[in-house]
């Protein structure tokens, strides 16, 4: 999975949140699928934040994998335990199913504030003892603050990417964030391939190709855009002559 991380060529990852989803997306042309934390647990009636249990989440994850090959990766939210080590023994079950990498987001589910980043770190440092799953470490700066104060909280996200790089992340993600001077800035002086999330807000694929970002994901939106059609098609049947 580490290959197709190119800055300038960004893997697109449309998400997904079930096996019908996975082999649709397989099926339009994708060169890897990733799960949604959001689109997972909408999927299964859960809020998001690791309301969904993680057998659940294991048995999605295997019905995933019975319908495609694709290097998967799976949105972890915050590893699903208390310690490093049970983050790091729930992150070894994903990557025995199969998975090749993991979002790991340094957000306190479900809304609890920002882990410290040393604190994050540990828990990357023991995933990457344990497995070789491409970690995507994420902060959730950008996603739980306004727009206006992006620019005052770059330096802080720099620096908690060379701390996670530090402890052997493989790639920065930086959900939120939106301003291309701001993208392009965290690209240039980021060490590590940077993941930037598709919204209605967001650059373009190809502004983000330019700014050189190397991952280029959908978050909920697909499963929000699906949802929608999905009430609006049901709704023109139901209101049918009425």
């Amino acid at each position: 999975m580490r290959d197709l991380h190119q800055p300038g060529n960004p893997l697109i990852l449309f998400n997904i949140w079930d096996a019908g989803s996975a082999r649709a997306v397989a099926e339009a042309g994708a060169k890897a699928l990733a799960t949604g934390s959001a689109s997972v647990a909408g999927a299964l009636g859960y809020p998001d934040g690791e309301a969904v249990p993680l057998e659940d989440l294991l048995h999605v994850v295997t019905r995933i994998r019975a319908v495609s090959d694709l290097p998967l990766s799976v949105d972890f939210e915050a590893g699903y335990g208390e310690t490093p080590e049970q983050v790091a023994a729930n992150a070894a079950r994903l990557e025995e199913l199969g998975v090749a990498g993991i979002n790991l987001e340094d957000g306190i589910p479900p809304n609890k504030g920002i882990r410290p980043a040393a604190e994050h770190a540990g828990r990357i440092a023991a995933i990457r003892a344990r497995t070789g799953l491409f970690i995507n470490a994420r902060t959730d700066l950008f996603l739980r603050s306004p727009t206006e104060d992006h620019a005052a909280l770059l330096p802080e996200a720099l620096e908690r990417s060379g701390i996670y790089h530090q402890a052997g992340a493989d790639g920065f993600f930086a959900p939120g964030l939106i301003a291309p001077e701001l993208i392009e800035e965290l690209c240039r002086e980021c060490a590590l391939p940077v993941n930037i999330m598709v919204s209605p807000a967001a650059p373009s694929l190809a502004e983000l190709a330019r700014l050189n970002v190397a991952r280029a994901s959908f978050g909920p939106f697909p499963w929000r855009d699906a949802m929608a059609g999905l009430t609006q098609a049901a709704r023109n049947q139901i209101s049918y002559g009425t």
